[in-house]
């Protein structure tokens, strides 16, 4: 596992490296969350047999927690990375929605075969659809009732001050 975070790392490093925030900053934030979801996909397309090899040691049980830890910490990084600066639930509920769509995309990129990785960005980019479908029934439902006082989102604020 310590290799495998070690390998998670140089690839956050080089994320964060080829993407700065200045390029990042002229596009939406859909675009730049898919934007460096591809680097990542792009960096690992050809590393296939690594990819899962890590992915079967991070299923194994007694891996399962450090696994979630770093599939976190690069989903934070991609939101932090893309500006967002969330404080409340959705601080939480954007990374591990993002987290969990790296995931499955990665789990389609070590069996496609199809040419520029197509399948895996067909099914990443419906994964997309479906949070953004789900964000906008959720924004529709909640109202102004949204703005009542949330002990998540104080813990947020103290954890993550405005600049």
């Amino acid at each position: 596992m310590n290799m495998i975070a070690a390998w998670i790392a140089t690839i956050d490093r080089a994320m964060a490296e080829a993407l700065p925030a200045d390029m990042l900053a002229q596009m939406g934030f859909t675009t730049r969350i898919r934007t460096l979801l591809v680097f990542r996909i792009e960096h690992l397309a050809g590393r296939r047999e690594s990819l899962r090899r890590a992915l079967t040691v991070m299923a194994r049980p007694t891996n399962l927690p450090r696994a979630a830890q770093l599939g976190w910490r690069s989903a934070d990084l991609m939101w932090r990375m893309a500006g967002d600066t969330a404080t409340d639930f959705n601080h939480y509920s954007k990374r591990a929605i993002l987290a969990s769509v790296y995931g499955a995309t990665l789990a389609v990129l070590v069996d496609d075969h199809s040419a520029g990785q197509a399948e895996t960005y067909a099914f990443m980019d419906r994964r997309l659809q479906d949070v953004a479908r789900f964000g906008k029934a959720k924004a529709r439902m909640s109202g102004p009732e949204r703005e009542h006082f949330s002990v998540a989102r104080l813990l947020g604020r103290l954890r993550y001050p405005a600049s």
